[in-house]
């Protein structure tokens, strides 16, 4: 059963307002206060359990983990292990960086935790959710461990999810025989091995923002090819082939691969402009111009040959170290593998259709391969203006926020039918409202019933 669903509209449900004529204001007032005062009383009731862990990855590293329960109920409950994307990431996939409020003393955290956001809305719901700091990181990007973490390769990452997979199944609470992984972003990568690996123990896996193609090709269009063309078609807007550096101080795809992050940090104009005049060189800027073939294009190639050189000398970058990459380089994509997924294995595929990360077509890359072999049961779903993180997103540029409630919505309702909880999956609908375009193998419908 092969499914591809697109997006293509959302709709938002408004509390209608009742004229206070009709039902006179001392009555309102009473029954305002009283809905207000079940509404406030409701945000405290608990309706997921938490479950601190740590987990063994063998040779004296181990790593913090987190299960999530529900409240109701002791189980057995479906279980779902979540696998972080690239960089030094804790378990709850921070983007971005907590801060203490002076005044308040209260923690401030970034507007994007994706993966604490999938916990507990599953869980809400019925599922037993594990998910685990990368090895040598802790809260916040810290890194705990540098040589832990600076020698970690993707195989280290992949026996880690083994490891964690198989703390998830002995939780009293989890069943042993409805698991499902979800991967996000290099997790995508991590997923589907894990998943082959243990045939027999995991049911279902889910990739969120899906890598297909191998390490280099990724690399070389995330920071040479795709920012070559978006120089040329968006930002050359007369054609002449140059672009201001006012233009690439001001726009967060260049800026932030030509800058280094401490620099970008201070959020100085002059100090950005400055450091990009030095990058470009001062005699080789007319008239405050540069040329996209001639000093853009090889100083972007110049960082990616810079990044993909793999000098392995000591490292504590949150981004990710040169064994890392090192290592990512040598692995056979995930397009090559992910037709061996057990064909007992629910599959589904989820991605923005704006994603400059990981791009959507990389997610059909994989459909089709899972429809080439005949692979019973994978499903994609795409989302319009939608980027890397699930969030309204550019083309050119990854919005960082909540992951929106529908693609939560979706996620949900595919691990329902998935994992015993109900019958099948159903095409989300709201009231006789069809939300989706559906193409299903040859044959395609679009509806929209008003």
């Amino acid at each position: 059963m092969s499914q591809l669903y697109s997006r293509t509209k959302s709709v938002t449900l408004t509390l209608g307002l009742f004229l206070i004529g009709t039902l006179g204001l001392s009555c309102l007032s009473t029954t305002f206060f009283k809905q207000q005062d079940l509404t406030l009383a409701q945000q405290y009731i608990p309706t997921i359990k938490y479950r601190n862990l740590i987990i063994d990855l063998g040779n004296g590293v181990k790593t913090n983990a987190q299960l999530t329960l529900p409240t109701i109920g002791n189980g057995p409950f479906p279980g779902v292990l979540l696998i972080a994307g690239s960089g030094a990431q804790d378990n709850n996939e921070t983007l971005g960086f907590a801060r203490i409020d002076n005044e308040t003393g209260s923690i401030e955290y970034p507007p994007a935790r994706p993966l604490l956001q999938i916990a507990e809305y599953l869980s809400e719901r019925g599922f037993g959710v594990l998910r685990y700091d990368k090895r040598g990181v802790g809260a916040n990007h810290t890194i705990l461990d540098t040589n832990v973490w600076g020698n970690a390769t993707i195989n280290d990452l992949i026996q880690d999810s083994k490891k964690a997979l198989n703390v998830l199944i002995q939780q009293p609470e989890v069943d042993p025989k409805r698991i499902s992984i979800i991967g996000h972003s290099e997790g995508t990568i991590i997923a589907p091995r894990v998943a082959i690996d243990n045939s027999t123990k995991v049911k279902n896996i889910i990739l969120m923002g899906t890598v297909a193609e191998n390490f280099r090709d990724s690399a070389h269009r995330q920071s040479v090819s795709f920012p070559s063309e978006y120089a040329t078609q968006v930002l050359d807007k007369n054609h002449t082939g140059l672009i201001s550096i006012q233009q690439i101080a001001k726009d967060p795809l260049l800026r932030n691969l030509l800058v280094s992050s401490s620099l970008l940090h201070t959020n100085n104009s002059k100090v950005i402009t400055n450091a990009l005049v030095d990058q470009f060189g001062n005699n080789t800027i007319e008239a405050g111009y540069i040329s996209i073939d001639k000093q853009l294009i090889p100083l972007l190639t110049k960082g990616f040959e810079n990044f993909t050189a793999f000098n392995l000398s000591k490292c504590n970058e949150l981004g990710g170290c040169p064994v890392m990459r090192s290592s990512l380089s040598s692995l056979i994509p995930t397009l090559s593998i992910i037709g061996n997924v057990s064909k007992s294995s629910g599959i589904l595929l989820l991605n923005g259709e704006n994603d400059s990360l990981t791009p959507v077509q990389q997610a059909f890359l994989l459909q089709q391969r899972l429809t080439e072999v005949n692979h019973p049961d994978h499903t994609l779903i795409t989302y319009p203006n939608l980027g890397h993180v699930f969030y309204p997103s550019s083309q050119s540029s990854t919005g960082i926020g909540p992951i929106q409630e529908y693609v939560l919505a979706d996620l949900y309702a595919w691990l329902e039918a998935h994992s015993g909880l109900s019958h099948s999956f159903v095409t989300p609908t709201i009231g006789n409202m069809t939300l989706w375009s559906t193409d299903t193998g040859s044959n395609s419908s679009s509806s929209e019933n008003q």
